[in-house]
């Protein structure tokens, strides 16, 4: 059978809010780019807990083991009960290492031009890894909060080996590993350390620099074209990648991907809201970026060229926007003026 033909196993999660709406899009639209993806639909969040009792249940845990690949809605972490966050758990469960997020200028006239960044996120280690604790004092059980976080040697060493690999082959030019090692002297001069460590076994083909976190963020701001990839730990990366996202427009835009070893899941980093859901105005084009993103990493990049191609016809030449981009335009015209473009 031709590769192109070659169906792939993917499990695909609706979500929670918005989430059934936009992922209902965005399998319509890669059917008609006969986007090879089987999928195999499970659910998390809300919707898993009415019926396993658990937001992240063991099928569909199952599922992504089987598959190895996963398209996701937003999912909501039910508010008590001891729930851990679902899209931590399943990072952990899955070792998906690395958290690649892009933003690129999608629309003229805004604040800047020419964007093209993406953050590449250690994603399993550091202030997240959920080391923390009370300490009573006096008659107060929470008199004292403390946290700690966690760096080791070879967790820096694969995410910035995954960076560099990352640029070499999407042919970027520079990486800036941002850090905050002049205080966090261990738990981040581990991470600079390791980084620059790496970055010597790709010579001169990678230009290298630093940044202490805050002046980066800074300079994110005045002056954003001067950064191509930046490789940072989990919990600045958290931060910048929705400061980026800003830079371009908001999380109406932002996909994320998720990869390890083993797996990968590519979802819309914004949230699920549920203010909105049920009145078909949710914006798809940051899951249907996220599909983009899947297909590349499937070795399909001409469907993911295709499907960035259609997003920017759709809002530079057809100037159809949803309400979080200025516009007026529900999900269906949405979706139907994404179809015209990838049909043509």
């Amino acid at each position: 059978m031709n590769a192109a033909h070659t169906k792939i196993p993917a499990t695909l999660i609706p979500g929670d809010g918005i989430g059934p709406e936009i992922v209902e899009s965005v399998v319509t639209l890669l059917e008609e780019i006969d986007a090879p993806f089987e999928w195999d639909k499970q659910i998390a969040g809300m919707a898993a807990v009415n019926e396993h009792l658990d937001p992240l249940p063991e099928p569909t845990l199952e599922s992504i083991r089987r598959t190895g690949l996963a398209l996701k809605g937003p999912l909501t972490t039910p508010v008590g009960g001891g729930f851990r966050s679902i899209n931590v758990r399943l990072r952990e469960e899955f070792k998906l290492y690395a958290n690649v997020r892009p933003a690129s200028t999608q629309m003229p006239g805004g604040r800047y031009e020419g964007i093209d960044i993406v953050l590449i996120r250690e994603n399993l280690e550091g202030l997240y890894v959920g080391f923390d604790h009370y300490i009573p004092i006096d008659n107060d059980p929470h008199g004292a909060a403390i946290s700690s976080g966690v760096n080791t040697r070879a967790g820096s060493r694969r995410i910035a080996r995954y960076a560099f690999d990352y640029a070499v082959k999407n042919n970027r030019k520079k990486i800036t590993i941002v850090h905050k090692a002049n205080i966090l002297k261990a738990l981040t001069g581990i991470f600079l350390e390791t980084a620059l460590e790496v970055a010597k076994d790709y010579g001169n083909s990678i230009q290298v620099e630093e940044r202490i976190v805050d002046a980066c963020a800074m300079q994110l701001v005045m002056n954003p074209s001067q950064f191509d990839v930046i490789l940072t730990t989990n919990l600045f990366g958290d931060i910048l990648s929705d400061e980026i996202a800003g830079l371009v427009g908001g999380l109406g835009l932002a996909p994320g991907a998720n990869i390890g070893e083993h797996a990968a899941i590519f979802e819309a980093v914004h949230g699920s809201a549920p203010d909105i859901a049920g009145q078909g105005i949710a914006n798809p084009m940051a899951l249907l970026s996220a599909a983009a993103m899947m297909c590349d990493h499937v070795q399909r990049n001409d469907l993911g060229v295709k499907i960035r191609q259609a997003i920017h016809d759709v809002l530079v030449i057809d100037k159809v926007r949803s309400k979080d981009l200025g516009g007026n335009a529900n999900t269906k015209e949405i979706t139907q003026a994404l179809l015209k473009r990838l049909k043509g």
